[in-house]
């Protein structure tokens, strides 16, 4: 039996930009991408493993409740070793459902939030496994987390 992929989870753009930086940890292992269907996204994905995200997530009950939908096909099809994400707000059915299937979590706090968590971070937090920070300051507000450094 193939080893299960690491299931990344990111809104595209920015936090998409993020995931792709660890390239040299992630490329030697089976993986699946789950973002939203942007040209950024469609560009920088070609070739990989990918399933679109409904959006917009924030404050849209409908997506919310597809992207939870998603969240259980993918990962009841195919149980992820890991479930990594930078955010936004898709991360969140992902890692609640990651959390009822025990399956671990990891929440990389975004490099442009040094004052206050970001709200996928604090809505996350009940079903993380690991924190990363990539500024030592966040470890003020998240002081669990082990700081990995900037990954852009």
């Amino acid at each position: 039996m193939p080893a299960a992929p690491v299931l990344f989870v990111a809104s595209s753009g920015g936090h998409l930009a993020q995931l792709w930086s660890l390239r040299p940890w992630w490329e030697g292992r089976d993986r699946l991408w789950v973002t939203f269907r942007t040209p950024d996204a469609v560009s920088t994905l070609a070739g990989e493993r990918v399933r679109w995200a409904h959006h917009p997530t924030t404050r849209h009950l409908g997506n919310l409740l597809r992207n939870t939908v998603l969240a259980v096909r993918v990962l009841a099809g195919r149980r992820p070793a890991v479930v990594v994400s930078t955010g936004a707000g898709v991360a969140l059915p992902f890692f609640a459902v990651a959390w009822l299937l025990r399956v671990p979590t990891v929440y990389i706090e975004v490099y442009d939030r040094i004052d206050a968590p970001t709200l996928t971070a604090r809505l996350c937090r009940p079903f993380t496994r690991l924190f990363l920070a990539q500024w030592e300051e966040q470890r003020d507000f998240m002081p669990t987390a082990i700081t990995v450094g900037p990954l852009l």
